[in-house]
């Protein structure tokens, strides 16, 4: 097996986009395709390979390209983790608008903005991106409808809110388990991420309202105040995985619970820092019927071009994770 990719970093967060060598996989839509990935051996040894030690590592994450649903989009793209396939990604989205004006898949401008239309599991978003002189500046992506799901519930042994940005998250203070949103309070906060999962899936309020292949509590968010409009969270994702970035799809999630507690106008932005001190700013830009329209901009970074390998020699296959 090889494969070809790019790396980029959101913020501190890895994107593996996955461009040559790829399998087929089949489906009319992205979402099909994710379903169809999720069930394939062949699909599922190569997110392994790219995923796993020794070419990543637990905390790795990445995208395969894939055509979009119609017409209407640059691409479609599925993203990976350790434990599997997310709905959404904020990080990922920021890092493939950076990437197709880079590469030239989408014909940008030296200097002003182009809008990258991409197609993900959870529906279409867009990744409005600025250059200057030929250089990204800076990226902000249009998710698709966030709402709120619950306010106060029972997780364990904190009450945490529950928001849709993409994916469903619980968020609770830090400060409800007596930490702070710091590196040397990490493996106490995925503890503590881990439990409020444990306490919420499988329950109602995991339940997406209108497709349940959107169901799940995907991550808990742990933050704390810093200022006024201005938080810093970090994300537990998937089985214990740490977002560096102050994750997108959370970000779009926490915009609609800031609104809908009156913290935060339609039009105003507000600040939001990762637990590496790297910060997104999202702002509300509208009201639907099915949500909240957000929008979040951060920077990406190229890190590498890679070419992976798979000897067949290899006792170690794909791979393996140590946490």
């Amino acid at each position: 097996m090889e494969i070809a990719a790019t790396d980029y970093h959101t913020a501190g967060e890895p994107f593996r986009i996955v461009q040559d060598g790829m399998v087929e996989i089949p489906g009319a839509t992205v979402r099909e395709r994710r379903e169809y990935a999720a069930r394939s051996e062949e699909v599922e040894r190569v997110r392994r390979m790219l995923c796993y030690e020794p070419r990543g590592h637990a905390d790795m994450y990445g995208g395969f390209l894939v055509p979009p649903d119609d017409e209407g989009a640059d691409f479609g793209v599925l993203f990976w983790h350790k434990d599997g396939y997310s709905t959404a990604c904020g990080h990922g989205t920021i890092a493939l608008g950076g990437w197709a004006a880079e590469s030239g898949r989408v014909a940008a401008p030296e200097d002003g903005e182009v809008d990258v239309t991409i197609d993900v599991p959870s529906g279409r978003v867009v990744a409005r991106v600025r250059r200057r002189a030929g250089a990204v500046e800076s990226v902000a992506f249009r998710n698709v409808p966030a709402f709120v799901v619950a306010r106060g519930v029972v997780a364990g042994r904190v009450e945490v809110d529950v928001a849709y940005g993409g994916a469903i998250y619980a968020f609770a203070p830090a400060q409800g388990f007596g930490l702070r949103v710091v590196p040397e309070d990490l493996p106490a906060l995925i503890a503590a991420g881990r439990e409020v999962k444990r306490a919420l899936d499988g329950s109602e309020l995991s339940r997406h309202p209108d497709d349940d292949r959107l169901s799940g509590i995907y991550g808990t968010v742990l933050y704390e105040e810093v200022g006024s409009l201005h938080q810093r969270n970090v994300a537990i994702f998937a089985d214990g995985e740490v977002d560096r970035s102050p994750t997108g799809s959370a970000t779009s999630a926490r915009t609609a619970l800031l609104v809908a507690d009156g913290a935060l106008a339609v039009g105003r932005t507000w600040r939001n820092d990762s637990i590496v001190d790297t910060t997104f700013h999202a702002r509300a830009i509208g009201q639907t019927p099915d949500g909240l329209l957000t929008e979040v901009e951060g920077t990406a970074f190229r890190t590498g071009e890679h070419r992976f390998f798979l000897d067949p020699r290899d006792a170690l296959g794909t791979g393996f994770v140590l946490r």
